[in-house]
């Protein structure tokens, strides 16, 4: 191998080890590897940020706004009425659910059409009595299954398109993928609504407001004794209160009841605050201040709303600003005007500090704010409601009609051929905001950054992979170890990959590093490229196995109070009916002669 190779494989194996672990963000780790592909020259200083500028990536881009504008276009009101009104056991809801999803994920982004109906499923479970558990993961996984009918469906297929065009065919267009997407997609949501579903553990997932989180478990009220050293002292004076050590989440004075009570209240006697803290916090705030614990009247959530204070159950979401930092280092009193009451994480109530609790994707919150101020800040600090509590993220319906005119002129135009894709969809953003559907604070807000920053970082390392000849490389040595094998069985070990891939990085980087490859593979075997890039496709998108594999998984996890294990239960058999469909669908659309 050549030191150019060295360096390539070296950076990649770095790469796919911080992926893994997950101790850096992917955008952050994908900017580490264009960094070092360039400071040790092997691509281009100029080529460095050629891949921002990439087709796929501003394709993306848009594709993230006009999701928001179906978001707010009222879509998910309809859906929810209608599945509101559905009878039938949970095999006929998950049919609907799955169904639904998929569509959606077909023409929106996977993470927000699963956005969009996890509170309606969420109600559906409570009021079906149906495990929440039992219906989270089978949207997930619908969500990915859908995503591969369609060239907007999911990122990957938008990339394997851009390759397509470098190796000097036309890339794929809208409906290409459809032949294999859509078989592969029925043949999944079958498994799934008739035998997949049994093979989820049930779970006691944070599913809905009542009981959602056990309140005394966590709250405490104490009283102001006559001897108390707090008497006369603001609450924003006591260290334990302004260090957000103990939270004060309501007060009782007399008759009257004070939610979220001011910085600036002064303490009497006899008043009896409600207070979220660990037991330790709690016992040296009992010792020093001189307060008493009252008896064992038990704290319900209704005693901690009031006109203007409210709760709100909500997970954080992938990409989210809140993963990786505490309560207090983003300072969620004080910033953000919210007190955090409790954190749940794979369906268990953490019982360590909450302030200084590190959130992770997928944790459920419980917190409490203003009623006029909580929809800003769940938007704000980018976790998504579980329960409405008549928390609309998106704009009053109304322009339904408008939005999915704007988005179905934008596929057909696409389709047909008549403009590129990414300057269809780019127009279509720029009508969704003249005619006010998206908002530029909103345009701005839903395009997933992170995701950019990959992909843009990326696309040269693939380049970069290609260029020094590593991808032909790995190619000659897959094809050395299946010689014996027909072109079919390398098609196979290729879609296996990737599947494998895309459980543990990625999807859009699955598809980056598997391209270059796979091009290689298909010319060397003196065959068409097409077959290959479908597979890999094919294979990006069956991140199964894992919760850490796709951001729709991540998504469930919380409020499905799913372990880590719990993925593979069900995912393992749906991979093998995803190749056992895809591939004799891909022989026969995407055919391995060259045309």
């Amino acid at each position: 191998m050549t030191i150019e190779q060295w360096i390539i494989f070296a950076t990649l194996l770095l790469t796919l080890i911080l992926f893994i672990t997950g101790r850096w963000r992917f955008d952050v780790v994908a900017l580490l590897a264009l960094l070092i592909i360039t400071l040790t020259k092997l691509i281009p200083v100029e080529q460095a940020f050629i891949g921002f500028s990439n087709p796929a990536v501003i394709t993306v881009a848009a594709v993230l706004v006009l999701s928001r504008g179906l978001q707010n276009s009222g879509i998910v009101d309809l859906l929810g009425d209608w599945l509101s009104r559905l009878k039938g056991g949970i095999t006929i809801q998950l049919a609907a659910l799955t169904s639904i999803v998929a569509l959606l994920s077909a023409f929106m982004n996977n993470v927000g059409a699963l956005a969009l109906l996890l509170p309606v499923v969420l109600q559906l479970a409570r009021r079906k009595k149906i495990p929440a558990s039992s219906l989270l993961m089978p949207i997930a996984f619908a969500s990915l299954l859908g995503g591969m009918t369609t060239l907007i469906g999911t990122p990957p297929n938008i990339i394997a398109a851009s390759f397509r065009e470098q190796t000097g065919a036309a890339p794929f267009s809208m409906f290409d993928f459809a032949p294999v997407g859509v078989g592969v997609a029925l043949a999944g949501l079958l498994f799934i609504i008739l035998i997949g579903w049994r093979m989820i553990p049930v779970r006691s997932g944070k599913s809905s407001s009542d009981g959602l989180f056990d309140i005394e478990n966590y709250l405490i009220e104490v009283r102001v004794s006559k001897s108390s050293n707090l008497i006369g002292k603001r609450l924003r004076e006591i260290p334990d209160f302004a260090k957000e050590e103990v939270i004060v989440v309501g007060l009782v004075r007399g008759s009257e009841r004070r939610m979220e009570p001011s910085a600036h209240t002064k303490l009497i006697e006899s008043d009896i605050l409600i207070v979220s803290a660990d037991t330790e916090n709690i016992k040296k705030l009992v010792e020093i201040s001189g307060l008493e614990l009252v008896g064992d009247e038990k704290i319900h959530q209704e005693d901690l709303e009031s006109d203007n204070v409210t709760l709100v159950e909500a997970v954080v979401m992938p990409n989210s600003t809140m993963a990786g930092s505490t309560a207090r280092s983003l300072n969620l009193r004080s910033s953000y005007g919210v007190n955090l009451l409790a954190i749940s994480r794979q369906g268990k109530l953490q019982r360590a500090r909450l302030d200084s609790t590190r959130f992770q994707n997928g944790d459920v919150l419980l917190l409490q704010s203003h009623v006029e101020t909580l929809k800003k800040v769940v938007e704000t600090l980018g976790c998504l409601p579980l329960a409405q509590r008549d928390l609309r993220i998106g704009q009053p319906r109304g322009q339904l009609l408008i939005a999915l005119a704007i988005f179905i002129s934008a596929l057909v135009i696409s389709a047909l051929g008549l403009i590129a894709v990414q300057v269809a969809f780019t127009a279509a953003v720029v009508l969704m905001v003249i005619f006010r559907i998206v908002s530029l604070r909103e345009a701005y807000e839903s395009v997933d950054w992170p995701i950019i920053i990959l992909l843009g970082a990326m696309i040269p390392v693939g380049a970069a992979l290609e260029i020094t000849g590593g991808a032909q490389l790995i190619a000659e040595s897959i094809l050395q170890i299946s010689s014996q094998m027909p072109p079919v069985g390398v098609l196979i070990i290729i879609l296996v990959i990737t599947m494998f891939l895309s459980d543990l990085v990625n999807n859009a980087a699955a598809v980056v590093l598997m391209a270059p490859i796979g091009i290689s593979i298909a010319q060397g075997m003196n065959v068409s490229v097409d077959p290959f890039l479908m597979a890999i496709t094919i294979g990006a998108s069956c991140a199964f196995l894992t919760p850490i594999g796709h951001q729709s998984n991540t998504l469930v996890m919380g409020p499905g109070g799913y372990k880590f294990g719990d993925y593979w239960r069900m995912g393992v058999l749906l991979e093998v009916i995803v190749v056992l469909v895809a591939i004799p669908l891909i022989m026969i659309f995407w055919p391995l002669a060259n045309p």
